[in-house]
This record gives C-alpha cells, sequence and structure tokens, in this order.
C-alpha cells in the first residue's frame, strides 16, 4: 500500500469512528442557512487537512472534538455577523391540534437545544461535550481548562438550563 492509500484509509477509519459525535456537535451549533451536513463536511476537510499535524499529545478523539469544535464556532461566528437577524419563512414550523408522545418529546428537545444556544459560547462547548459523555478530564483537555472548572461551569451551566428550560414546559 503507498503512503497515499494509508493516509486515506487512516482517515476513513477516523471518521468512521467519530462520525456520529461530529455530527451531533455539527447539528447543536447549525442554525438556517448553516446545516449540520455542511458543518460536517467543513470539519472532515480539516481533519483531512491536519491528520498529519496530529501529535499524539491527546486521545485522537479529543483532538477531533477539538476540531469539531473550532470549525462549529467560526462558521457560527462568521454567520452571525452577516446574519440581518431575520427569521426565514421556512424556518417556521406549523403542527396539527393533537399532539402526540413523540411530538412533545420532541418539542422538549427543541426547548433543550435553543437552551443551549443561548448560552455563551464557552458554556455551550462544554455542555456540548458533556452530553456527548466525555469525563470532565476529556472536556478539560479538549477545551484547554482545568478539570475543577470544568464541574463548577456544569453546575453553573445546569443551573441556567433548569432555569431557561423550566418555564418552556409548563
Amino acid at each position: 500500500m503507498t503512503n497515499k492509500q494509508q493516509d486515506t484509509a487512516y482517515f476513513q477509519q477516523v471518521v468512521e469512528d467519530n462520525k456520529h459525535s461530529i455530527l451531533r456537535i455539527c447539528t447543536m451549533y447549525a442554525v438556517a442557512p448553516l446545516e449540520p451536513e455542511d458543518l460536517f463536511q467543513d470539519v472532515l476537510f480539516q481533519i483531512w487537512q491536519s491528520l498529519n499535524k496530529f501529535q499524539g499529545k491527546s486521545a485522537l478523539s479529543t483532538w477531533v472534538y477539538r476540531i469539531t469544535l473550532n470549525v462549529c464556532m467560526k462558521a457560527k461566528l462568521k454567520l452571525e455577523k452577516t446574519n440581518n437577524r431575520t427569521t426565514p419563512f421556512d424556518s417556521i414550523s406549523f403542527m396539527q391540534a393533537s399532539e402526540t408522545n413523540e411530538v412533545v418529546e420532541n418539542e422538549k428537545l427543541e426547548f433543550l437545544k435553543h437552551c443551549i444556544a443561548a448560552l455563551e459560547e464557552s458554556d455551550k462547548s462544554i455542555i456540548v461535550l458533556f452530553l456527548e459523555d466525555l469525563s470532565y478530564r476529556d472536556i478539560a483537555q479538549t477545551t484547554g481548562i482545568s478539570e475543577n472548572h470544568v464541574a463548577v461551569k456544569m453546575k453553573r451551566i445546569r443551573k441556567k438550563l433548569l432555569g431557561c428550560i423550566t418555564p418552556k414546559l409548563t
């Protein structure tokens, strides 16, 4: 096998091992017209370009999380700079009067997403990683803050999310 084939196989394995986590994070950062699939492609491109620079100072998955968060946050900031704060017509959804349990659960998930989106970027990245089942240690490595600081921030984030979502669920 040539080096190029080895690089391609290694990249494909990295993507296969991390694709679900990458897509979930992209979904949390996606806002119209920025789609999760577009962010996902941007993340994959960045991983492909940077894979040979991975030094092994952290777990490969931690490195992938860091790239994913950076790409998503940069894309969101770029969009916010150009966004004129209008609501696109296609983002308005209509529901039938009778709601099923699935609709109610989807509503709760949307409330949670809305509350997470309202957090500061640093808090948002921490809760997204927490929802990916990363340990405080892994979150600390990914974000560059201490493990104790992650614990303190998580306590505050939970309190903010509870305060945000509780009125919407009653």
